[in-house]
């Protein structure tokens, strides 16, 4: 007897590969559809322009609250001092937000003025904003709760002034 061994048969020898579709094209396919993608893309780059220059603009405000909460944070329960440091901060912020010309000469009510002007309401000159006209010059005495609105009141102006 022989060593015969059985033969196999391969099943997929005999197959022929499928042919592939062609590949889909990530084009779109109207010039409708190509135009809208353009000009999405043209909003986009816009919008994040825009958002950018705001975020530039805007880098005084954040220095300028950065240094109001150092403030806080350094002279603490002090009082002492603080409505001085207050008002150098609101004139550094405005000689940064607006022109020299237009902040430097200004002093007393007309600085006062141009900051309700600026925020829109009258709590420089009728509120607890009024130690700014005297507080750099040392004649203020001021209570806890002044001081504490006056704090509010700087804060309030920084975030929300119009330039």
């Amino acid at each position: 007897m022989a060593d015969t061994q059985p033969v196999i048969v391969d099943p997929v020898a005999g197959l022929i590969d499928i042919p592939l579709p062609p590949s889909v094209s990530l084009l779109p396919a109207t010039w409708a559809s190509r135009i809208v993608i353009v000009l999405v893309a043209a909003g986009v780059a816009v919008a994040a322009w825009r958002l950018l220059r705001r975020f530039r603009a805007n880098r005084y405000r954040r220095a300028a609250l950065a240094e109001l909460d150092r403030l806080l944070q350094t002279q603490g329960g002090v009082p002492e001092g603080m409505a001085a440091s207050l008002a150098l901060l609101v004139r550094q912020t405005a000689l940064d937000a607006f022109p020299r010309e237009t902040i430097a000469p200004l002093a007393g009510a007309g600085w006062l003025a141009f900051l309700d002007r600026s925020y829109g309401g009258d709590e420089f000159s009728q509120g607890a904003g009024r130690l700014l006209a005297t507080a750099p010059y040392g004649r203020t005495t001021a209570d806890a709760g002044d001081l504490t609105a006056l704090q509010d009141l700087v804060r309030r102006w920084i975030r929300g002034h119009h330039v």
